[in-house]
């Protein structure tokens, strides 16, 4: 697989994006640096990859609790789609944070291995499709 070089890229930016959205991602090259550009639908089946596992409690007031593993957010809420929703938004809400401070929290010992979970929240085709990614499993107390 043979790279384009940044410059062939800046001239056919158009036509790069095209392909990047309607073939395949692409590989760039600028002197020692390295690239890839694709598109969110690819990015989000990568990151499907990472499963969102989260631990289900169901609490003494019969109601749900989720804890993702992985990342330090959890999420209650009446039943498990309410619960299911309201822990997608936090990590949804994580993400754009982590996006927006990446080069600390990428960095950061605590946070760096957040990274998939935050790539699987952005490239996310909608609050849905998010929530739908969280596998519940029985958690012990």
């Amino acid at each position: 697989m043979q790279p384009m070089y940044s410059s062939e890229v800046r001239k056919e930016w158009s036509a790069v994006l095209d392909r990047v959205i309607r073939e395949k991602p692409v590989f760039i090259q600028r002197t020692r640096d390295r690239a890839v550009l694709c598109s969110a639908e690819t990015l989000w089946r990568l990151a499907e990859a990472q499963p969102l596992v989260a631990d289900c409690f169901t609490e003494a007031d019969g109601t749900i609790t989720l804890s993702l593993r992985g990342v330090d957010l959890a999420a209650n809420g009446e039943t498990l789609p309410a619960a299911r929703a309201a822990l997608a938004r936090d990590l949804q809400e994580y993400a754009e944070e982590y996006y927006r401070e990446f080069a600390l929290y990428s960095r950061a010992p605590n946070r760096r291995d957040h990274l998939p979970y935050v790539l699987l929240a952005l490239a996310a085709p909608s609050a849905r499709a998010l929530e739908e990614a969280i596998v519940c499993q029985n958690g012990t107390n």
